[in-house]
C-alpha cells in the first residue's frame, strides 16, 4: 500500500459504516441516514447543505486552484407496499434492481405512516417443502409470488390494515452487518453505503492536510432508480469521480481486496483521460488498481452525464461480492479507495 493509506483511519470507518448499514433508508426513505451522515460531518467542522432533492453535500477546500467532485449514494434497495393480501400478509414492489430470489427469508422492517416499525420476513407462497414438495423448487421467484409473512396476530386484510399498515408504506431489508476477525465485511447494502463511509474518512485526513484542489462530496438519494446525481453536482465542478461498489464476480477482474477502476458500464464509457489520470494516480500510490467493465450497471456519473453534466466522469470503487444480494468486502479495499483518492488530490 502507498504513503497516502498510513493515517487511514480504519476504526472510525467502520463504526460509521456499520451505523450507517444498521440505518434502514431505502430509495424514498432516506432521511435517517443522511441526518447520520450530515451529523457526522458537523463534528468535523464542516457545515453541509441539502439539496431540495434530499441530497447532502459538503466541501473541503483547497490550497489552489481546481474543483473534485466525488458523488456516491446512501439510498439502497428496498421495498414498497403493494397491496394487502386476503390473508394479511404483503404485496412487494420493488425500489432498485435485483432478484427475487436474493431477498427470499430476508428480515424486513415496515415503516408505517404512524411511524410504527413493523417486522417481518419475505417468503414464497410454496415455501415448506413439506407441504409443496417439487412445486417449491420449480417455482419462479417473482412479485406474485412473493410476500411478507408480519410478526404480528394477523389472518386478515382488514386485521393488516388495523396495525396501521398500508399500501405505499417503505420496507426495509435489515442489513445484518459484520465485521469478522479476518476483516471481511458482510453486509446488505455496503452499495453504497461503503463509499460514503470512505467520504467522511477521507474528509477527516483533507481538514489535517488539504489538498491543492478543493473537494466536494456528494451523497445522493435517489440513484438505485437511475437519477441520484441528475441535479445537484456543485456547479464549479471540473471533474466528477463516482464512487460506487465494484461488483466481483466470474468475468470480472475485480477483488473484494482492491479498488477498481471502471471504464465503461450500461452509459457506455467514461472519460478515458480522467481515467487515465487516476491509473497514474494508483501507481504513484503503490495500489493494486483493477481495471474493469459492467455491462449491467449504472452510476451517479451516469445520471450527472445524462442530465447534460459538462465535466468528465469517472467512476471507481471497492470490489464487493454478491453485488445486490448480501454482499461482502474486505477492509483492503476500503483503505485502498480511500488511498486512491488521497493519492489523485496529491
Amino acid at each position: 500500500m502507498g504513503a497516502m493509506n498510513s493515517n487511514f483511519d480504519l476504526d472510525y470507518t467502520l463504526d460509521v459504516l456499520v451505523r450507517l448499514l444498521d440505518t434502514p433508508s431505502p430509495t424514498g426513505f432516506t432521511e435517517a441516514a443522511v441526518a447520520l451522515i450530515e451529523t457526522e460531518v458537523q463534528a468535523l467542522g464542516i457545515k453541509p447543505q441539502r439539496t431540495r432533492k434530499g441530497a447532502l453535500t459538503w466541501e473541503v477546500p483547497g490550497t489552489g486552484e481546481g474543483y473534485v467532485t466525488f458523488s456516491g449514494h446512501t439510498d439502497t434497495l428496498g421495498a414498497m407496499v403493494k397491496g394487502i393480501k386476503p390473508g394479511g400478509r404483503l404485496l412487494l414492489s420493488m425500489l432498485g434492481g435485483y432478484d427475487w430470489a436474493t431477498v427470499e427469508g430476508e428480515d424486513v422492517r415496515v415503516h408505517t405512516q404512524s411511524g410504527r416499525v413493523i417486522t417481518g420476513t419475505v417468503v414464497n407462497i410454496r415455501q415448506s417443502t413439506h407441504v409443496h414438495g417439487a412445486a417449491l423448487r420449480d417455482l419462479k421467484r417473482e412479485a406474485a409470488v412473493m410476500e411478507v409473512r408480519l410478526d404480528e396476530r394477523t389472518e386478515s386484510a382488514a386485521e393488516t390494515r388495523t396495525l396501521g399498515i398500508g399500501v405505499g408504506d417503505f420496507v426495509s431489508f435489515d442489513a445484518r452487518p459484520r465485521v469478522t476477525a479476518a476483516g471481511y465485511i458482510k453486509s446488505r447494502h455496503l452499495d453504497n453505503k461503503a463509499a460514503v463511509a470512505i467520504f467522511l474518512a477521507v474528509t477527516r485526513e483533507l481538514m489535517k492536510t488539504p489538498s491543492l484542489k478543493t473537494v466536494a462530496f456528494h451523497v445522493t438519494t435517489y440513484e438505485e432508480v437511475g437519477h441520484g446525481a441528475a441535479t445537484g453536482i456543485p456547479p464549479h465542478t471540473d471533474e466528477l469521480i463516482a464512487v460506487d461498489m465494484a461488483a466481483v464476480g466470474s468475468g470480472q477482474t475485480s477483488s473484494e481486496h482492491c479498488v477498481t477502476l471502471c471504464v465503461a458500464d450500461s452509459g457506455g464509457p467514461y472519460d478515458h483521460a480522467l481515467g487515465n489520470r487516476l491509473r497514474a494516480a494508483a501507481a504513484s500510490a503503490d495500489l493494486d488498481l483493477r481495471v474493469d467493465l459492467y455491462p449491467f450497471y449504472s452510476s451517479d456519473g451516469t445520471a450527472a452525464w445524462r442530465a447534460g453534466g459538462d465535466y468528465p466522469v469517472a467512476l471507481i470503487g471497492p470490489g464487493v461480492d454478491a453485488s445486490h444480494s448480501y454482499e461482502r468486502m474486505h477492509t483492503d479495499a476500503l483503505r485502498d479507495t480511500a488511498a486512491l483518492m488521497l493519492a489523485y488530490l496529491g
